[in-house]
């Protein structure tokens, strides 16, 4: 089967998303993730329709197909909760006309907390946020990010993603699966055919569009979301690969958040990881090896 696979990768005000497909080119990757801008602030440089047009004919000439690609909306949008609707909602649009700009189809969302409020209200908060940010105009679809259920987040059961969905009641709410959340949140990995029956039962496979792989620096059902390099964590690189490569989820884009790697954390890992995941066998010198190849 053909495996879409990539990574977080880089996008700046020079090169824009140009950047972002040269980056997930020298990892031998075939589909990518990126923010449109920092995650923990509002700004934002204007897009370039030249550069969009040059990192559209890159991916073209290298086999990536755009709706493989994904944007990660930022972190200081927190729906759940209602204190700053007004900003939830208006920088939410804004990111979501700036990924229909792009040219991108898949918008990943944390859920946000709820601070307290309750996670009925939490959830109700989510909705009011996304009813008000997509409509039926727009070609991208919201994909609520599965998490780990750190403090009062929301998303960290199938059944409270369900909700939302349901409550939404629109066709451009999708998920995405972290597996390191996942394995926090209490599901065991070591049965994945459970549990995305378990998935399919309650939220339908259809509205499956993304799948993150992470190992995890934490034990089932810890609450903790720290994500660990591929094969090096509580879940194991079996456990991934049976994730990676099942055939259900053949044509979902995986995209890897696993830590940079060496002295003050600087060296991407995802050349090596990548490799070892068409490889199907884990490499034993991973760390060693990324070190290695960028100190050279």
């Amino acid at each position: 089967m053909q495996l879409i696979i990539g990574s977080h990768v880089s996008f700046n005000k020079d090169k824009q998303m140009l950047l972002s497909v040269t980056e997930a080119l020298s990892y031998k990757a075939n589909t990518f993730m990126f923010y449109t801008g920092a995650p923990q602030n509002t700004k934002r440089v204007e897009l370039d329709d030249k550069l969009i047009e040059e990192a559209k004919m890159l991916m073209i000439s290298n086999n990536i197909d755009i709706n493989d690609v994904v944007v990660h909306a930022p972190y200081i949008i927190n729906p759940a909760n209602s204190k700053n609707r007004d900003f939830n909602i208006s920088f939410l649009k804004q990111e979501v006309s700036r990924v229909g700009k792009l040219g991108v189809t898949k918008l990943v969302l944390h859920p946000g907390s709820h601070v307290g409020l309750g996670v009925d209200v939490g959830i109700n908060n989510i909705v009011d946020v996304l009813k008000n940010s997509i409509d039926d105009n727009t070609n991208v679809d919201i994909c609520l990010e599965t998490m780990a259920g750190k403090g009062s987040e929301i998303g960290r059961s199938f059944e409270e993603i369900k909700s939302i969905i349901d409550k939404v009641g629109s066709n451009h709410i999708k998920v995405c699966l972290d597996t390191c959340h996942i394995n926090d949140a209490g599901y065991d990995l070591s049965d994945f055919d459970k549990i995305l029956e378990e998935f399919d039962s309650i939220i339908g496979l259809d509205k499956l569009a993304v799948v993150h792989i992470n190992d995890s620096k934490n034990c089932l059902g810890s609450h903790k979301d720290r994500h660990e390099n591929i094969g090096l964590g509580y879940i194991g690189f079996n456990k991934l690969m049976q994730v990676i490569y099942h055939e259900k989820l053949k044509d979902v884009p995986k995209i890897l958040e696993t830590p940079y790697v060496g002295e003050d954390t600087k060296y991407p890992p995802y050349l090596f990881e990548i490799e070892m995941i068409r490889n199907k066998k884990f490499n034993d010198n991973l760390i060693r090896d990324i070190i290695d190849y960028y100190k050279k």
